[in-house]
Formats: C-alpha cells, sequence, structure tokens
C-alpha cells in the first residue's frame, strides 16, 4: 500500500462516517499521511482528525475514535491506534507493505512523481550571468539548485520553462568589445576592461571569422567584434552548462527587449496602470506604492532606458508570453531586487504574492580552489568540474539550504568513503545493481512475488523509506528546496545497507560448494532489492545526478 493509496483509504472513511450520520462535515480534497518519528506508532500517521474537529463539531480524539474504528476494518491495515490528542498512528499488514517494491518496479522512473503542482505554469530563471566571460563560481550554485528546482517543479506535475536572460545589451557589451577589438591589435585591454586571456583567445576567434578585421577602422571594427566575441563566449557558456548537466529551455535576449520595441510597450502598460509619472525630464515608476524603498526611473533625462526598464519589459514579457508564476534565483548580492521585482509585478496589476518569487542564496566557497588568470583571475566552473566533478559538485550543492553559506571540502568530495555523502549515495544504487546482478547469476527472477514474506524488520524500515519518496519530493518541489531529497537519499542508503547487511537476495552457498534452492523469499526480495535501485536512481536523477551501475 503506497501513501496515497492509503490517503484514499482515510477520505474513503471519512465519506463513509459522513454517509452513516456520524460526522457531519465537508470531506477535504487532500489527507496527508506522514512517517510517525518514531516505528513504535507504526506505518503511517495522520492528523486529519486535528484538522477537522471544529467543523465537525467535536472534540479531535472523539472524531479520531469515529475514523480508527472504519480504518481498522480496511484491507491492508493490521492495527489503527489513537494517540495523544487524536493523531492516528496506522499499522499495515506485512502483504500491503510489501506490495509497494512490487508497485515501484512497475512504475520505474516515474515512481515519486506527483500531481501537487499540476495546473501550474511557471518561468524559473536562473544562472543568468553576462555573456562577457566564464561562468565562475559565484554561478555554480544557482546553476546546481535551478536545474534541480526545475526538475522537482516538473515531477510534481508543474509546466515549467526554464530561462537564461541573456544581458546582452547596455554599456558592457560595449567595454567587452572594446578589450576584444584592444587584444586583437595585441594592446592591454583599456582601464576598467575585461582582463584574462580568455579575452586573447576571443580576439582570435573573431579574426578566424573575419580576416581582415584587423584592416578596419576602429568605428568600422567595433559592432563586428562584439557580435563575434559574444557568439563566442556564448557558446563557451552553453558548453560549459552542458557539461554541467544544465540544460535551458529559452534563453532570452536583452537586446530583443531594446531592438523591439518591447521597453517602450512595457512602459505603456505602465502607464495605463497609473503608476508612471514624468518628472524632472525623466520616466518614472511609482514603486514606493508597493513598498518598494524608492521610486525608480524608467527613462532617464537623456532619453536613454534604465537598467530597470528592461527588468520591467522583461517582467511584462514573461506574464505576456503566459507564465502565471515567475521564479528568478538570484545571488545574495541581488537582495535589493526583491523589492523592486514584486514592486514591478504590482505595477503590472499581478499579485506579487503569487505571481513572483525571488529565491536569495549565500556564497559557495571550495577549500584550496585556484584563481585562474587565463579566465580572468576567476574560480571557472569548468575548472571545477574538471578538478572534483559535475556528480559530486552538484550534489553537495543540492544538500544545503539556498540560504545557508557553503564551505566545500574537496578532499572530502574524492574520497570513496561513507563520510562522502555522494559516494555513500552512490554506492548504495551500485551495490544494489550488483546484488540483482549476483541473484540473477544464481537464478533468481521476478517469476515469485509474495509481499508477505518481507517481515525482517530492515525490510519493514527499508520500504517505509521507500514509500515516502513521493512526498519528500512533492515537499520538495513545493518548497523550493532541492536539499530534502539528498538528505531523503541518504536516509534511503543507509536503510538499504542495513537490510543488504541483513536479508540476501541470492541463495546461500554452503562450506561444501552446494547452494540452496532458489525460493518466493529470493524472488521476492529481488523485487525489494530492484524496488531500492529504482527510488535511488530516481533521487539522484532528480538532483541531476548519475547513477552509476559499478563503482
Amino acid at each position: 500500500m503506497t501513501p496515497e493509496e492509503l490517503s484514499a483509504a482515510v477520505k474513503t472513511v471519512l465519506a463513509q462516517a459522513v454517509e452513516a450520520g456520524e460526522l457531519s462535515l465537508e470531506v477535504p480534497d487532500e489527507v496527508r499521511v506522514e512517517r510517525p518519528k518514531s516505528r513504535d506508532h507504526g506505518d503511517w500517521a495522520t492528523n486529519i482528525a486535528l484538522q477537522l474537529a471544529k467543523p465537525a463539531g467535536m472534540s479531535p480524539r472523539a472524531l479520531a475514535d469515529i475514523l480508527a474504528a472504519r480504518l481498522g476494518e480496511a484491507s491492508g491495515i493490521s492495527q489503527v491506534e489513537v494517540a495523544g490528542p487524536g493523531f492516528i498512528n496506522i499499522t499495515l499488514d506485512a502483504a500491503a507493505a510489501g506490495e509497494l517494491a512490487r508497485t515501484i518496479v512497475e512504475a520505474g522512473e516515474i515512481f515519486g512523481h506527483n500531481e501537487a503542482l499540476t495546473g501550474h505554469i511557471i518561468n524559473l530563471e536562473y544562472v543568468s550571468a553576462n555573456p562577457t566571460g566564464p561562468l565562475h563560481i559565484g554561478h555554480t550554485r544557482w546553476a546546481a539548485l535551478g536545474d534541480a528546482v526545475g526538475r522537482l517543479l516538473r515531477a510534481s506535475g508543474a509546466q515549467v520553462t526554464t530561462e537564461y536572460y541573456i544581458n546582452d545589451a547596455g554599456n558592457q557589451m560595449n567595454v567587452f568589445a572594446s578589450s576584444v577589438l584592444a587584444r586583437l591589435h595585441g594592446e592591454e585591454v583599456p582601464e576598467g576592461g575585461y582582463p584574462g586571456e580568455y579575452v586573447a583567445e576571443l580576439a582570435e576567434a573573431a579574426a578566424a571569422q573575419h580576416p581582415d578585421i584587423r584592416e578596419l577602422g576602429r568605428d568600422e571594427a567595433l559592432p563586428i567584434v562584439r557580435e563575434a566575441a559574444y557568439q563566442e563566449q556564448m557558446k563557451l557558456l552553453r558548453r560549459t552548462l552542458e557539461n554541467f548537466g544544465v540544460h535551458f529551455d529559452q534563453w532570452f535576449s536583452e537586446r530583443t527587449l531594446h531592438e523591439g520595441g518591447k521597453i517602450d510597450d512595457a512602459i505603456a502598460a505602465l502607464r495605463e496602470q497609473g503608476h508612471v509619472d514624468d518628472r524632472d525630464g525623466a520616466i518614472w515608476l511609482r514603486t514606493t506604492d508597493f513598498g518598494d524603498d524608492k521610486d525608480r526611473v524608467l527613462v532617464k533625462d537623456d532619453g536613454e532606458p534604465t537598467y530597470f526598464a528592461a527588468d520591467a519589459a522583461y517582467y511584462l514579457s514573461k506574464r505576456d508570453r503566459g507564465f502565471e508564476e515567475k521564479i528568478y534565483l538570484l545571488g545574495a548580492d541581488h537582495h535589493g531586487y526583491v523589492g523592486r521585482l514584486k514592486a514591478i509585478a504590482a505595477c503590472a496589476g499581478d499579485d506579487p504574492q503569487q505571481n513572483i518569487e525571488i529565491l536569495i542564496g549565500q556564497l559557495m566557497s571550495v577549500r584550496g580552489a585556484r584563481l585562474s588568470k587565463r579566465k580572468g583571475n576567476i574560480i571557472a566552473l569548468d575548472d571545477l568540474i574538471e578538478w572534483l566533478g559535475a556528480d559530486a559538485l552538484r550534489y553537495t550543492l543540492a544538500r544545503y539550504p539556498a540560504d545557508s553559506p557553503i564551505d566545500v571540502d574537496p578532499d572530502l568530495l574524492q574520497s570513496r568513503t561513507n563520510e562522502n555523502p555522494v559516494f555513500y549515495v552512490q554506492y548504495a544504487h551500485a551495490r544494489a545493481c550488483n546484488a540483482a546482478r549476483n541473484a540473477e547469476a544464481h537464478g533468481v527472477d521476478r517469476s515469485g512475488f509474495d509481499a508477505a514474506l518481507l517481515t525482517h524488520q530492515t525490510e519493514e524500515e527499508l520500504l517505509a523509506h521507500l514509500g515516502s519518496f513521493p512526498s519528500v519530493v512533492a515537499s520538495a518541489a513545493e518548497l523550493r528546496e532541492p536539499h530534502r531529497v539528498a538528505r531523503y537519499l541518504e536516509g534511503l542508503a543507509a536503510a538499504y545497507h542495513g537490510w543488504y547487511a541483513k536479508c540476501r537476495v541470492a541463495p546461500s552457498t554452503h562450506q561444501d560448494g552446494t547452494v540452496e534452492p532458489v525460493t518466493d523469499l529470493n524472488r521476492t526480495r529481488l523485487w525489494l532489492n530492484d524496488a531500492a535501485v529504482q527510488v535511488l536512481r530516481n533521487g539522484l536523477a532528480l538532483l541531476g545526478v548519475s547513477a552509476p551501475e559499478k563503482m
């Protein structure tokens, strides 16, 4: 019996009690069941009696007693107890609990998927680094977290578009182009320009595309160099993200907002909402009407739109493209953007509590990481991947809440010990795959399955962990917290290792070389083993981490 099936059973007995006149209330759409803190309290627990006591007009304990009596007669439930003020603790019979193993194996890659966020249409923007240099350590955390959040949202039924906002407009691109052009002529970059040998490499790439570029005048060459270097840098940036396992559905160019008249359209739309003022020759958005610390300039008195105007046009473009919810993942240095982005949403007529969500994360550091002079005195993401591996980095970054600073220990990540969390979880998967191969070599297959045979204490514990996976995924998606999946996987790995040490899947071999015959217990345990393989693999996939079959 899965948690979803148990939840449905509780809803059924609620409806039966209402129909029988024992209760007068409206049956809720959702009934949550959770693992109790102590296994002595049963397999699952629900506080539904506490939630419905007031509308039912009775004490929580009295309501719990009514439900417990009916649940005790339900198929697959061996015991129901009312505890404390009205908690209902439920123990499944062995067959109902063990049936979960077959359910997981048959569900395969979709086990853990749920419908908690079905109907949500979400634009998820993250990384969005300037296209003027390589990705570095400051972008690494958001690349890992953003991709994991997107995977979780999809697994919970949301319709998600992941998006990278390319800041390819404004003076920074002119400074970038001037730096590349200087290197093209063997000169130092101008003051305030972009250092690093990568700029010279971009210059050579531009020259390869335009062999006569050095012969052109500076004014004529500058836009050609800017475009060529920009396209080359974007290609390198995409390659880095691909190496990190991060894929974007949409690459949105800021330049299109300027060239396509979208900024003027956005200002007109905001003016129509009644929040635009003309003051001192400039155009302002009254964001203080909605909690911002000051009003923001959209167009300066010289007629030039501000970065804020592009931010506003970009937000409105998301709404125009049908995204009801917009999630921004921003670094700690962008904390000041929270108020102004929410104010944009409010000025546009959206609900800033419902239509926009801004996640602010803290910094990460890696002990012993070296600056890359070639890439501009930064700690480059490419170098981190080569040094520590994409799996170790992604798992580690997903393992902590976004608002917690991280100090990564490279020695730990490179160790093949149980103290290394990613190794511990991946090794559980590889060990389970090996157990399946060994069992099959001894003639064990899935031709028989008797869930009632899974009675060992470690089997009950393993099944309990496996059954929690869908609810963990749903809560991690709803809260945008991938670390819940990582910590769950570590608990599951511990449960698997404990079961592996106590229960054999393959038949035993005696000292004289004779092998015990294959029984339904071996076959049933193979199902359970494969269920663990599947959930470990599914969980790692949600974090963008591989599940090796051999280690």
